[in-house]
């Protein structure tokens, strides 16, 4: 009990009252001392066993991107503190498709699912799938990629915003002609960060490319050689791991990041501050988007519709390593 009430920062006392089950801890403090059972190894009595409330849904794109393990993980931890598990689901080419994680998903009796960077996503994929899904009466909500042509809760962050921020920052630092290396033209995401970074190129008065490519750091390779061919000193990224593929191609060439490239990923995913050189990058509000997510659901589970409407949060940008100066000419 002392290492537990250590752990937790709480008394030995509060201590005993959780473990006992008794009434008076608050909520939040109560947890406190379940974490500090689980991380010191303790098993939970039987009695603070939760029962599920029920299965939700989890069905997101291959884990080997870090942005969606920590999506994941986010949203599992939220979940599991209101009483539901969480039933993840990755869908990569070659594996199971969507639908089909879905149709499993649906006959093991699911609350309600949130898609992540799903087809939702895709302008080309038929959204059809999702009316089909209301119509069995299973409440879902979409995270990254808004469409229109489907009537759900949407959770995004803004991708034109995030183009125009990475794009000033490069400006303000002296770049006169910048790359943007971004996925397929089919994702919202990919039109969207397209669309910002060509108005910020009207704004700043800078000249710029764009090279379509996928979404992995051998897309990122790709770009990043095709856009030096073209003579950008700056490139912004439609993610980290892009952008870890554009230094890549950039050292390849023998050429110094950022004394000859500047480059800026998309995500702020674990581990990218400790990259060589740390990535600048436009942090995305995993966090705030995956709590959005889970209330969002909840809400509509408890018979609360949710505004048919997309829920826009705000990028930020970490100014770290990987952006410089550009060399005089």
């Amino acid at each position: 009990m002392a290492d537990i009430a250590a752990q937790a920062s709480v008394s030995e006392a509060t201590v005993s009252r959780v473990l006992n089950g008794r009434t008076g801890v608050a909520s939040a403090t109560r947890q406190k001392v379940l974490a500090a059972l689980d991380v010191l190894g303790y098993e939970r009595p039987v009695r603070l066993r939760q029962r599920s409330a029920g299965l939700i849904g989890l069905v997101i794109p291959e884990l080997t991107n870090p942005i969606f393990p920590a999506f994941a993980q986010v949203i599992e931890q939220a979940l599991s503190g209101y009483g539901y598990t969480p039933v993840l689901g990755t869908h990569m080419p070659g594996g199971a498709t969507e639908d089909e994680l879905v149709d499993q998903l649906v006959e093991r009796g699911v609350t309600g699912i949130i898609f992540l960077s799903g087809l939702h996503a895709d302008v080309t994929a038929d959204p059809a799938r999702y009316d089909r899904l209301s119509g069995q009466g299973v409440p879902f909500v979409l995270v990254n990629g808004y469409n229109e042509r489907i009537s759900a809760p949407f959770v995004s962050p803004d991708d034109r915003a995030a183009a125009r921020i990475a794009v000033r920052h490069l400006a303000d630092l002296g770049h006169r002609r910048i790359g943007l290396a971004v996925g397929p033209s089919r994702f919202v995401p990919a039109r969207r960060k397209a669309e910002g970074f060509a108005a910020a190129l009207e704004e700043t008065g800078v000249s710029g490319v764009i090279q379509h490519t996928l979404f992995t750091v051998e897309g990122g390779h790709a770009a990043g050689g095709a856009l030096l061919d073209q003579g950008c000193t700056g490139i912004v990224c439609g993610s980290d791991l892009m952008a870890l593929g554009a230094v890549r191609a950039a050292r390849g060439r023998g050429l110094d990041v950022p004394g000859d490239l500047s480059v800026v990923g998309y995500d702020d995913s674990e581990l990218i501050a400790f990259t060589d050189p740390p990535l600048t990058t436009v942090r995305q509000p995993v966090r705030a988007m995956a709590h959005a997510a889970v209330q969002s659901l909840l809400e509509e589970i408890g018979g609360n519709p949710v505004p048919r409407a997309e829920f826009v949060f705000q990028p930020e940008l970490v100014v770290r390593g990987s952006t410089a100066q550009p060399r005089p000419a």
